[in-house]
């Protein structure tokens, strides 16, 4: 990995800078999928899985027959931690569920919010170099939670037109309705548009290749709405001598391995711990099966040391990653600071593989930056909040002649009268 020696702050912005990928190759791609699956529905993406996924579809639905050959394929071990962190994942997310009040903001004039579940949301779940059967449980759970009536999922099938086992399960476990064979661009295509099979969502989640992400970007100008922007995943540790190296090289390959355009940043104010993480980075990546994905990754990461602690807080706020690491003493003093990132992860126990899987945090995260402006998938984001108001007559009294005030000061006459003909009736 690159070491980088106490840069100045005229550098970060070039040393924080992400994988580019040039978009706009993608999109003439895309938008041909796109429209194939929106004028033929399911025979396009029958015709696009045995183009792309090399592999020939008589029905694009899960059958109940294999559901249940899922239940035999998988062991019970993996049920056992399917289930342990489907409870966890579940527990934190009913936390989360909004609670409106009644609020009086004038004499006579009530408001309050209700908490409204999406009807229909789409989730798709990566089925290639690493089928993510974790995510199924991430997505699913506080859909259901949230009361959310149809939970669709779409995910690739392997050649033999079968879906990992894994997936189906973690299915069943979590509640979702409907399962379907169809990956990349024909799913989110799919479930935006609606087929003869696949129904019409209003919201899809879920993460996917660039191909993936440059369609729900698509179909979010029009069709439907999506979770958030995504990209590469991103690991970012704040080490200090205290930090064990071993710990921290192993939760910089994690991410490593996830493709060839995640980054990894360790950001430290120790020379000897960066020099230790470098040499254990390299130790442990030879003894890693997806070792080659996990090389091409750290061409983009770095180690990156630093004066203070000051510096450590600004520079970790100013990449905003997706997951945070803070293997420092104090962490509670520097997680108080911390404004801009996805999951922080406290301490040299809290390694970022367990927000993946089981500690109940959810792992669907904005990258890229984006956590500047956006929030993890949590239980809001399968809900709309609906707003209502009551006026009495009293209300009409208390806040009328304001209404009528305003209304005539931005020349909306129409506006006004609706306030001037109930101020008369009284």
């Amino acid at each position: 990995m690159n070491i980088i020696k106490y840069p100045s702050r005229t550098e970060w912005t070039i040393l924080l800078e992400r994988p580019h990928r040039d978009a706009s190759e993608l999109r003439e791609t895309v938008l041909s999928v796109l429209d194939q699956i929106r004028l033929y529905g399911d025979s396009a993406v029958k015709a696009f899985e045995e183009k792309f996924d090399k592999v020939r579809l008589d029905s694009l639905a899960v059958s109940k027959a294999e559901m249940d050959e899922a239940e035999s394929l998988v062991s019970d071990d993996l049920k056992e931690a399917l289930k342990l962190a489907h409870a966890n994942i579940e527990k934190f997310h009913a936390s989360q569920k909004f609670e409106g009040e009644k609020v009086e903001t004038a004499p006579g004039v009530v408001c309050w919010q209700k908490s409204v579940a999406i009807e229909k949301v789409g989730l798709y779940i990566p089925g290639g170099t690493a089928p993510l059967f974790s995510t199924v449980l991430m997505l699913a759970t506080p859909a259901k939670i949230a009361g959310c009536k149809e939970i669709v999922l779409c995910t690739p099938p392997n050649r033999e037109g079968k879906v990992n086992p894994a997936i189906l399960v973690a299915s069943k476990i979590a509640g979702v309705n409907r399962i379907f064979k169809a990956g990349g661009v024909q799913a989110i295509g799919a479930m935006a548009y609606g087929t003869e099979s696949v129904p019409k969502v209003s919201k899809i989640f879920g993460p996917g290749n660039q191909f993936v992400m440059a369609a729900k970007q698509q179909v979010s100008l029009h069709e439907v709405a999506i979770d958030m922007p995504a990209g590469p995943s991103e690991v970012a540790v704040v080490a200090d001598d205290t930090a064990n190296p071993v710990f921290v090289a192993a939760d910089l390959l994690s991410q490593a391995e996830h493709g060839v355009d995640s980054q990894v940043i360790l950001i430290t104010t120790s020379e000897s711990m960066a020099e230790k993480v470098n040499a254990e980075v390299d130790r442990q990546l030879a003894l890693l099966p997806r070792k080659e994905m996990a090389e091409k990754s750290l061409q983009y990461s770095k180690l990156i040391i630093v004066q203070s602690m000051e510096e450590v807080v600004e520079m970790t706020n100013e990449y905003a990653p997706e997951h945070l690491i803070l293997a420092v003493k104090d962490y509670m003093d520097i997680a108080d600071r911390v404004v801009n990132a996805g999951s922080v992860f406290l301490g040299n126990y809290s390694c970022e593989s367990a927000g993946d899987y089981a500690s109940g945090t959810n792992h669907t995260l904005p990258t890229s930056g984006y956590a500047k402006a956006y929030s993890g998938v949590n239980l809001d984001s399968f809900c709309r909040k609906i707003t209502y108001q009551e006026l009495t007559a009293q209300g009409i009294r208390s806040i009328g002649h304001a209404v009528e005030l305003m209304a005539s000061a931005e020349q909306l006459d129409a506006h006004k009268n609706a306030m001037t003909v109930r101020l008369q009736s009284l």
